[in-house]
């Protein structure tokens, strides 16, 4: 009879490659034991042909020989991989699962290959949904249409009858119909308001398309997010997300909810406690831009209910998210360097900042004195400067502390803010699969922006020269929450079968190793699982992703042939790809 693993002893015996734990002296039998294939621990310089064995939710050896086959019991299930590769499970470190899963059960536009498909599609869903009072969803990008700015005539042509509103790829902006905007009471004389701006027609009459802060305004007019459609939405992104190895993520915005609207932070404590949520989180409660400093007591009131009823290695909530600035596309993305006009000369537009940055420094100071993390939104250099002035001036006041403060984008940094980012222990967020030639990049930033900005995009590889703690997410529903195609992004800097050039120089360009590892123990490490995920090793948790190629073997530019067969979490498979797939076998020792 198998013996379980309940607490793990410290003490290791390392025979080579080989490791098992004991007990009490006692040799525990694994209830699981993966053979046959590469293991990358996140410790070795690459994969090494071994096996893994599992009991009681954690691992319990990594080795090969005699060692592993002394852990194999009667009972122990075999699962051949046939080669295939075992990683660390992924940990997304900026994403907004709920979000998602509720835009893809409504109108959802993701991967619309044209204008005119996106509005078939619109259509099609409104026909389909006659009883919504007003049609919903996102996920358009911006360049299939002029300018990236589509109009309000458009939808009206599609959906006369009801308000339609949709948020564009990115969020930061949306897609409104006239009916939307009349619903909203928004006219040609409603004033752009602070942090956002309408697109306007000559005579001032709201264009469609609307940016930032002007989404907001129609907040009081849209029907609120009922509490059933938030946790189906979150089983909804959890499903998805397990095909794709993710076996933590960081929502980076869970919000305090206004009127009748889900609470997101509870769909989180209710998934738990029944057991529905299978993935680790860390729930980054938003800092509201209007609320000013007295908010910090209602978001430390909310983490330590969190703390009190759930266990921290399911969900936690102390990490606070702070919008520092826009984005690139609308020129909202807070830069040193002014934006230029279609014709190449110089505004006086260097975006937006939705903070002072005085006030940010206050309130971040706070944050950390209670022992928070906060996780910015920072793309813009400018922004970058102001986020990490902050945590400086937190750190002067506080000294030092764990809080582990990390800022996500970067999409634009000055070389001397990159060798901030170590001395301040701040770490870079990556969102890898940004980091290459798209239309969007191609038509609605890179021609607005300094001459050479393009030198100074992503720079992950000087952040990573510099010292900074890399941890990578992906922002879905923004963009694919696939971490093999970031990864495939991060190390190439083009995307998978494109034939534009790299973005930037070959010293962007990041290791297989590095963008793996922030994918995994550096993800773990800012949501302070490093302990127990992160990496494969004896007593950790069996959180670990298996990928039907292992990548150290193929060509750089097919990285992104790999994908996930299998995702375990505490020793559960929590996704098998299905049997057409040719899935290992698993089989009972014999």
């Amino acid at each position: 009879m198998s013996t379980l693993l309940t607490k793990c002893d410290p003490r290791h015996i390392v025979t080579g490659r080989a490791r098992y734990l004991l007990r009490k002296d006692t040799l525990v039998h694994a209830e699981i034991l993966l053979e046959n294939g590469w293991v990358y621990s996140g410790n070795d310089a690459a994969p090494v042909q071994a096996s893994l064995a599992i009991a009681g939710g954690r691992i319990l050896a990594v080795g090969t020989g005699d060692v592993i086959d002394a852990t194999v019991g009667a009972g122990t299930q075999r699962v051949d991989l046939r080669g295939q590769l075992v990683v660390p499970g992924f940990q997304d470190a900026h994403i907004h699962p709920i979000f998602a899963g509720i835009e893809m059960l409504q109108c959802d536009l993701t991967g619309v290959g044209s204008a005119e498909e996106a509005l078939a599609a619109i259509g099609a869903y409104a026909e389909e949904n006659p009883d919504e009072p007003w049609i919903l969803g996102a996920g358009w990008s911006m360049d299939l249409f002029p300018g990236g700015t589509p109009l309000r005539q458009q939808l009206d042509a599609v959906v006369p009858d009801r308000p339609v509103f949709l948020q564009n790829r990115d969020h930061h902006g949306a897609w409104a119909n006239t009916a939307a905007f009349e619903a909203a009471g928004i006219t040609a004389k409603t004033p752009d308001p602070d942090g956002g701006r309408f697109e306007r027609e000559a005579d001032g009459t709201p264009a469609g398309t609307v940016h930032e802060g002007a989404v907001d305004l129609f907040n009081h007019a849209k029907p609120a997010v009922p509490y059933e459609l938030a946790y189906r939405g979150l089983l909804a992104a959890q499903e998805l997300l397990l095909a794709q190895g993710i076996t933590a993520w960081q929502d980076a915005w869970v919000p305090i909810p206004e009127g009748e609207h889900a609470d997101n932070l509870q769909v989180y404590m209710d998934a738990a406690a029944a057991g529905d949520l299978r993935v680790r989180v860390t729930a980054c409660q938003w800092w509201d831009r209007t609320a000013g400093i007295s908010q910090l007591e209602a978001i430390k009131s909310r983490r330590d209910t969190v703390a009190a009823a759930i266990d921290p290695l399911q969900l936690d909530a102390n990490s606070v998210k702070v919008m520092v600035d826009g984005v690139a596309e609308n020129y909202t993305a807070a830069m040193h360097h002014v934006y230029l006009d279609h014709h190449g000369q110089h505004t006086e537009n260097r975006g937006i900042e939705f903070f002072d940055p005085a006030e940010m420094k206050e309130f971040v100071t706070a944050i950390d004195a209670a022992g928070m993390q906060v996780h910015f939104h920072a793309l813009g250099d400018r922004a970058v400067t102001d986020a990490l002035d902050a945590v400086e001036a937190a750190r002067e006041v506080n000294g030092p502390n764990d809080n582990r403060h990390h800022l996500a984008h970067l999409q634009v940094v000055r070389p001397e803010d990159t060798r901030r980012f170590a001395p301040l222990e701040a770490a870079a967020n990556l969102q890898a699969l940004w980091a290459c030639h798209e239309d969007q990049m191609d038509t609605l930033t890179l021609p607005f922006l300094e001459p050479g900005a393009e030198q100074r995009h992503y720079p992950f590889g000087e952040l990573a020269a510099h010292g900074a703690r890399l941890v990578a997410g992906s922002d879905w529903p923004v963009s694919t929450a696939d971490p093999v195609a970031a990864i495939h992004v991060a190390v190439n800097r083009r995307s998978p079968g494109s034939d534009a050039p790299p973005l930037g120089p070959e010293s962007q360009q990041l290791t297989l190793k590095q963008i793996l590892d922030a994918y995994t123990q550096g993800s773990a490490w800012i949501n302070h699982r490093e302990a127990q995920t992160g990496t494969l090793e004896p007593g950790k948790l069996a959180d670990l992703a298996v990928l039907d190629i292992n990548l150290f073997e193929l060509p750089l530019e097919d990285l992104h042939r790999a994908s996930v067969t299998q995702t375990w979490i505490g020793g559960e498979c929590v996704y098998q790809r299905p049997a057409t797939a040719a899935l290992p076998e698993t089989e009972a020792a014999q």
